[in-house]
């Protein structure tokens, strides 16, 4: 009888564990479902995370099977909706109709708004060229500036959404916010996706984070069959060369995120 009791208080325990949980979970819209945003809701959703589709066409056959598919209490609604029910709004939409998109989400003053968005074209050359003078990223605070903007997730391929593991990681995942909290929070989604994050700075960085991306797509405009994924190794060169120097603090420290730790130790001074 006494095991019995035992047993029966773990397993009522990991049940409120696991509820309390999944009470803690955010609920994510998802503004888009092309390539990228059905990757990202049917990974968030597997994390334990409400996932809410914004779509143009919420009740098309093709969207109805997107949340079938993801299941976990997955659905979908308009865009505008979605973004006034979801805690963290993700704009995975292509240039230019993330123009559109982006200022018509209604109020979301206070939420973390995250875009990953390529705003690019194809150059006489066959390379991508920027089509935005200052950043996607940007141009969406600059419509929204009552929500917490995040370039992040951007700068790889939804197979690595789907299946992280599939190359030799942890692929890093580059984020700039001029919001220490929320570039924190988005860093703990990407650490839980199986990437590690690494802390661009502020939002204006997400110029050079759009530059990374348009490296990422040269393989896909110059039609080249191998590409490649951005991976960062830790190290201590720059503190190796000036070591004399290295005492005086940090830049910016204050506004400096802190970002869950996939590296190893950095390579030691010679």
């Amino acid at each position: 009888m006494k095991n019995f009791a035992t047993g029966l208080l773990f397993v009522t325990f990991v049940f409120c564990a696991a509820t309390i949980a999944a009470a803690d979970r955010e609920t994510i819209a998802i503004i888009g479902t092309g390539d990228m945003g059905d990757s990202f809701g049917q990974r968030f959703a597997a994390l334990g995370y409400t996932v809410i589709y914004g779509s143009r066409t919420p009740n098309s056959d093709r969207v109805k099977k997107l949340v079938a598919l993801t299941g976990h209490g997955a659905s979908a609604t308009t865009q505008q909706e979605a973004a006034r029910l979801g805690d963290i709004i993700f704009l995975p939409i292509g240039w230019p109709a993330m123009e559109t998109a982006a200022q018509n989400l209604g109020n979301i003053d206070g939420k973390i708004v995250v875009d990953p968005s390529m705003p690019w074209t194809q150059g006489d050359d066959g390379y991508p060229e920027s089509m935005l003078e200052t950043s996607s990223a940007e141009m969406i605070q600059q419509w929204n500036p009552g929500a917490k903007v995040v370039k992040a997730l951007g700068t790889m391929s939804s197979l690595l959404i789907d299946h992280p593991d599939t190359v030799d990681g942890p692929v890093t995942i580059p984020i700039a916010s001029d919001d220490r909290a929320a570039k924190e929070r988005i860093a703990r989604l990407i650490d839980e996706m199986g990437l590690d994050p690494v802390d661009f700075g502020p939002l204006r960085m997400a110029r050079t984070i759009e530059a990374l991306q348009m490296i990422y797509l040269i393989p896909l405009m110059q039609r080249r069959t191998t590409e490649w994924e951005f991976v960062f190794r830790r190290n201590a060169d720059w503190a190796c060369k000036w070591e004399d120097d290295w005492s005086t603090p940090v830049i910016d420290a204050d506004n400096l995120a802190k970002m869950p730790d996939k590296q190893k130790p950095p390579i030691p001074c010679p």
